[in-house]
């Protein structure tokens, strides 16, 4: 069987994570690069990801995340933070970036230019946060994946309050909102639900063919 099928079988949201193992640098590296390439909307990224390592730092965001033990047991705390508004300047330091990387003309992605900013920069604030908050979840699902690719565990979560974690990072003044967090580690071996077996939908119920 394909190997990316038998990586993602063997993921699970684990709860219990052994806080005497940490991430190399290495992985760590392979693990963010991953995340790096992830797709999104016209390629934006609209987000700024946050890898906390200070124990200081995690026992407040535990805190605020109900106490939940994940969030100082895990090796590192991912935040994944959406700017809550984009202006014409983010897009041209975008379209800027294109030029440079494809050695093309800035002139030439003009057309470019002016399809995102009359689009998603026309859409309300709390419409634009909520797009851009999308984002950040396909660039979670990145991290999944090549977590699972390298037996890295992750727990995904909504379970805290984001309000509080934006204070606590400082991200209120970066126009920054913390979206999803993912603790990341290695599984404890006391956490039972390792060994539980993984619950889908079956194919028939969840694919259509149309």
């Amino acid at each position: 069987m394909d190997t990316t099928i038998e990586d993602l079988k063997w993921r699970y949201a684990t709860k219990q994570f052994d806080a005497t193992k940490k991430i190399s640098k290495n992985d760590l590296d392979t693990l963010l690069e991953g995340v790096q390439l992830s797709a999104s909307s016209y390629g934006l990224q609209p987000y700024q990801i946050f890898v906390i390592e200070n124990p200081e730092i995690r026992e407040k965001l535990k805190t605020a995340a109900f106490n939940q033990s994940q969030l100082t047991e895990g090796s590192q705390v991912i935040v994944f933070a959406n700017h809550k508004k984009l202006d014409e300047a983010y897009v041209d330091n975008y379209i800027k970036n294109i030029a440079q990387t494809r050695n093309m003309d800035v002139e030439d992605l003009q057309g470019m230019a002016d399809t995102i900013k009359n689009s998603t920069l026309q859409l309300p604030d709390d419409k634009q946060n909520e797009w851009a908050q999308k984002q950040s979840y396909i660039a979670l699902g990145f991290l999944l994946t090549t977590a699972a690719s390298l037996k890295i565990d992750v727990c995904p979560m909504e379970g805290f309050s984001a309000e509080e974690f934006d204070k606590i990072l400082g991200l209120e003044e970066k126009g920054l909102h913390t979206g999803v967090i993912a603790c990341i580690g290695y599984r404890s071996e006391e956490d039972d639900m390792q060994h539980a077996a993984k619950v889908r939908k079956s194919k028939e119920d969840l694919f259509n063919f149309i």
